[in-house]
């Protein structure tokens, strides 16, 4: 079974975006994992196709409508147990653990939202997960669906040459990454470090420890306190 990505969006061409590249493109294409887009604006009734709405209560911008958007989830959810999503600067962040739990399952129906948010009354009604990339504001949901798609794609089983690759990776066991080195073995006078090339497996996986704790430590106190 491969992983199927339902992404809601005003703007399907955004998609599939830089995932049609490189490894994940090619697993595209081999179906490993596949990618349709719905059209939010394909649910709306007025003649111009209206999707928003100005905010009860007053304020600037524009909110999605719930009644168009819930009838977009409910065409793109029948019959489907696959987790619903919508990409939110308010949501819980996106952890490695989510990204490796996603990517366990059979796929997920992605909102990417638009203007000021998306009307409460459907993020309630239809369950909707609300989920963040990082403290800061984009223009809408297309950008980080992709960043979480890219996320998912690469540790899907197959998808990347070494299995082995999507392991000793930062934020998997809760530590960064440590560093990396390749030839020349001198580069403008420094060397790769003396253990990388001894040939003592047990040392160098000390080191790579060592080094990831350091990092984690120095860069992202709040990973290793967690």
């Amino acid at each position: 079974m491969s992983f199927r990505a339902t992404i809601l969006t005003l703007y399907p061409d955004m998609f599939p975006g830089h995932l049609g590249h490189s490894l994940s493109g090619k697993a595209l294409e081999r179906g490993q994992w596949s990618l349709d887009t719905v059209q939010i604006r394909d649910f709306a009734e007025d003649k111009h196709r209206t999707v928003d709405d100005t905010p009860a209560g007053g304020g600037a911008g524009m909110v999605l409508r719930a009644d168009i958007l819930a009838k977009a989830i409910d065409n793109a959810s029948a019959g489907d147990d696959r987790p619903r999503l919508l990409m939110s600067p308010r949501g819980k962040p996106l952890t490695q653990e989510r990204v490796r739990e996603l990517a366990d399952g059979p796929g997920a129906i992605i909102v990417c939202g638009r203007f000021e948010g998306v009307d409460q009354r459907v993020i309630d009604g239809r369950q909707l997960e609300e989920v963040s990339i990082g403290d800061y504001i984009l223009s809408g949901g297309e950008p980080a669906a992709l960043i979480l798609l890219d996320a998912i794609v690469r540790i899907l089983p197959g998808v990347m040459g070494n299995d082995l690759s999507g392991v000793h990776e930062s934020f998997e066991g809760g530590l960064l990454e440590h560093p990396h080195y390749t030839r020349p073995p001198v580069f403008e006078g420094q060397e790769i470090p003396a253990v990388l090339t001894s040939g003592h497996h047990g040392d160098i996986a000390k080191w790579r420890e060592a080094e990831a704790k350091r990092l984690t430590l120095e860069r992202r106190p709040d990973l290793q306190r967690r």
